[in-house]
């Protein structure tokens, strides 16, 4: 298992594992020729165990002869995949060098969405909970470089996650790149047949290949 190798992070709010984003997204990735297999990281956990669990995740796939570790998550699976890559307290042998999110939960400062803060934080969370484990508060300019897509008509988690995210990173000077489809509901995993949105699977395809290649 040498050279780069992407774990799968699905969805589901912290509480489930959105079946269409796990082995579907993982088979995609091999059409493509890239290794990648899928972690169902702990459900229905405060922080910081679900990326704990990731973090090792990271280290067991590393010690298997990965080279590089890139991580694809969806909406919940796209936070912990954020936090994998710029909560601070990493190791070289758990560090990740891209990752790609979709329809992210990046903030857990806004009331969207609510029900995985409650899960990951709890009723009670405080103002510095919130704020560290909201991904544009991380951001440094040694993060990584991220694949952010998203759609405008989200309603269960707005596209004003990605744009705080993508606003850090552009501040911090990360290299990005985001992309905001104008239609399409959440959840939408490969987005098949979804028009314009299904486009995001060709272009990360080939942004994953850059970062293959730096």
């Amino acid at each position: 298992m040498t050279g780069t190798h992407m774990i799968v992070l699905p969805g589901g709010g912290y509480a489930a594992h959105a079946p269409h984003e796990a082995e579907p997204i993982a088979a995609w990735l091999g059409t493509l020729g890239i290794q990648a297999g899928v972690f169902r990281y702990p459900l229905n956990r405060r922080h910081p165990v679900p990326l704990d669990a990731l973090r090792a995740e990271i280290r067991r796939r590393r010690a298997g002869g990965a080279d590089r570790i890139g991580l694809i998550g969806f909406s919940a699976g796209g936070h912990l995949a954020g936090l994998a890559a710029l909560a601070p307290g990493s190791t070289p042998a758990d560090a990740v060098q891209f990752a790609v999110l979709g329809y992210a939960i990046t903030s857990m400062e806004t009331e969207t969405y609510r029900p995985s803060r409650l899960i990951l934080l709890g009723e009670d969370a405080t103002a510095e909970a919130r704020r560290s484990t909201s991904l544009d508060a991380l951001v440094t300019p040694q993060s990584p470089p991220f694949f952010i897509w998203h759609t405008a008509e989200d309603i269960y988690v707005p596209p004003e996650h990605s744009y705080r995210l993508a606003a850090a990173l552009a501040a911090n000077g990360v290299p990005h790149t985001l992309h905001v489809f104008a239609h399409g509901p959440h959840s939408l995993g490969l987005a098949e047949g979804a028009g314009d949105t299904a486009a995001w699977t060709t272009l990360a395809a080939s942004w994953i290949r850059e970062q293959e290649r730096s």
